[in-house]
């Protein structure tokens, strides 16, 4: 009897340096029958999972809302699925519901450790849409520092070194802590690194504070 090509338990998928089940579930956008093989729905053309902040940046705040329902059906079944987990993570971290996003996350991280938006957005969530300057306990900021290297460690992006020179100034700076690199450093390295200005300005929005005039 040959196997059905689309059953959860036999398809595998490449990810970096691992390979992670690819699971049958309900599109998020239309409910049809996919699988996060798939990159879009042939159906409804919505993404079926979202590995990017960018998939939802743009998306309406009820379509948002009804992804993450959806993602949250699908991860009663698929607790551990890190396709998933991302994908619900980036769903709550536009709604701007961090703690969740946070925990989401980590879950996806337990299983992946190559995706580098996950470490950035994980260290964004950290913060809980405040200013860096304002949180009291320093492991939040050790542990946005640890995400941050993670994440750099994977793949030199001019927006991670950004965020990392906001942590340094906005916290660092403004409490008279000596630290190295500084945020000076750092803020070259963005720009020596590629740093475009819709980033910065995607950045602002996620964490929803003001950008500090010498950033």
């Amino acid at each position: 009897m040959q196997s059905d090509p689309h059953t959860k338990d036999n398809i595998m998928k490449g990810e970096g340096n691992m390979a992670h089940q690819v699971v049958d579930i309900k599109c998020p956008g239309c409910g049809a029958r996919v699988n996060t093989g798939q990159t879009q729905c042939p159906y409804c053309r919505g993404p079926v999972v979202v590995t990017t902040f960018n998939s939802v940046y743009s998306m309406p705040m009820p379509m948002v809302s009804k992804y993450a329902s959806a993602y949250r059906e699908n991860l009663a079944e698929n607790p551990d699925d890190q396709d998933l987990n991302t994908s619900i993570a980036m769903c709550y971290l536009k709604l701007g519901m961090y703690d969740k996003a946070a925990e989401a996350f980590d879950k996806a991280l337990e299983s992946n450790f190559d995706n580098s938006e996950a470490f950035f957005y994980a260290a964004i969530c950290q913060l809980g849409g405040k200013k860096a300057n304002v949180i009291k306990d320093r492991s939040v900021i050790n542990k946005i520092e640890e995400y941050i290297k993670a994440a750099l460690m994977i793949e030199e992006l001019g927006i991670y070194y950004y965020f990392w020179a906001y942590i340094k100034y906005d916290y660092y700076k403004r409490k008279f802590l000596n630290t190295t690199p500084t945020w000076q450093e750092l803020l070259d390295k963005a720009q020596q690194t590629g740093l475009s200005p819709t980033d910065v300005e995607q950045l602002y929005a996620i964490l929803k504070v003001d950008r500090p005039s010498c950033l």
